[in-house]
């Protein structure tokens, strides 16, 4: 795609773009890690294990060189003896078998962590075809690998041949000890040797993690048209977007209009605006609006209050500063308390028969008013 629009691959990818390709199965991977575990895990446990296992080793060997005359006459009991021996052999090293074990899970969860991906599993004809596999084999991608792996084993190689070297003496002397002090200090040089190698590890894996991440992330790097295309797909069409608002804005006028058959009263401009308040003592620490609006709006109200005996007034100055300050379902500020109140007094005292003169000329605070002295200002 880079290449069709001439665009270079300049940007990070994006989180999508990870996920996407981590869900594909691209993800980073350090075989120089992988080994240092596993090979780090073989040192910890010769260091951790290598006493027991020695002498695990020479009780085996005492074991296998007794004989008696009736298990020599009887193969059979030679054949259970034989499965004996085996089992003896094998439960020390389950430890160490757990340890590779433990290493190998671990590999993938340092970096890149672990993932399943069922379609990396699924058969596909082109992976039988020679010249796929070959073109994989012989990319620039698989050189570089092939490279990198061939010098961490040269690497290992020579460290180890000069650890063996410089030790030769050592090994052997161990011809001429005693087989259980001969056992430890072979296990004491097989300890160091691993060691050496596991920081020759441990200094290769330092320098190919990050370049794996790096490497991987600059794979993954994209042109400023995917990062546009992909904004656009996660945000959506313009188009789409601006009609799902508008269903949106239509859904809650439809609810708000039909709290307006519930509410107390409407509070008018008359021409301009008109604001429903309900008051439920009990639920509510103050009047709240449930509906407002202007213009049309306002005149729809006016008329679902006349079609369901809501009480009308008109309180110009009220009604512009309910509709200016006080959303939709929020209860009136302190400040119009006052003002709401003498609203309130007056519908109740009608809902109960009594016959009162609607209130006039009720005022807000100042600067509440959008069309007040100070407001307009």
């Amino acid at each position: 795609m880079a290449e069709e629009t001439g665009q270079e691959r300049t940007l990070p990818p994006t989180a999508k773009r990870l996920a996407d390709a981590r869900r594909e199965g691209q993800v980073p991977r350090s075989r120089d890690l992988a080994h240092l575990l596993l090979l780090g895990g073989a040192g910890a446990a010769l260091f951790l294990l290598g006493v027991p296992l020695a002498t695990s080793s020479l009780a085996i060997v005492s074991a296998g060189l007794t004989f008696d005359a009736h298990t020599l006459a009887d193969p059979a009991r030679m054949s259970a003896r034989i499965g004996d021996l085996l089992l003896l052999g094998a439960l020390p090293w389950l430890p160490l078998a757990a340890i590779f074990l433990a290493a190998a899970l671990a590999a993938p969860l340092v970096v890149g962590g672990w993932m399943f991906v069922p379609g990396l599993a699924t058969f596909k004809p082109d992976r039988l075809d020679p010249s796929n596999g070959l073109g994989r084999m012989f990319s620039a991608a698989s050189l570089v690998e092939l490279a990198k792996v061939m010098l961490v084993a040269l690497l290992l190689a020579a460290v180890g041949g000069y650890y063996v070297a410089s030790r030769m003496p050592e090994f052997a002397q161990l011809a001429y000890e005693e087989l259980p002090a001969a056992l430890a200090h072979a296990g004491r040089l097989l300890t160091l040797g691993f060691a050496l190698l596991v920081a020759t590890l441990a200094a290769t894996a330092a320098i190919d993690v990050p370049f794996q991440i790096f490497h991987h992330r600059s794979k993954l790097k994209m042109t400023l048209e995917e990062v546009r295309r992909e904004n656009k797909e996660t945000e959506g069409d313009p188009h789409i977007k601006a009609r799902i608002r508008s269903l949106q804005r239509e859904l809650a006028r439809k609810r708000m209009m039909a709290a307006v058959p519930k509410a107390d009263v409407v509070v008018t401009n008359p021409t301009h605006f008109a604001v429903a308040i309900k008051y439920l003592e009990g639920r509510h620490a103050a009047p709240v609006v449930v509906a407002k609006g202007a213009d049309a709006v306002a005149e729809k109200i006016k008329e679902l209050a006349r079609a369901h005996g809501v009480p009308q007034l008109e309180a110009p100055p009220l009604a512009r500063a309910l509709y200016r300050h006080v959303e939709i379902g929020a209860e009136i500020p302190a400040a119009l308390y006052t003002a709401v109140a003498q609203v309130l007094a007056y519908v109740f005292g009608l809902k109960r028969g009594v016959r009162a003169v609607p209130p006039t000329g009720i005022e807000v605070p100042e600067g509440m008013d959008p069309l007040g002295p100070r407001a307009t200002a």
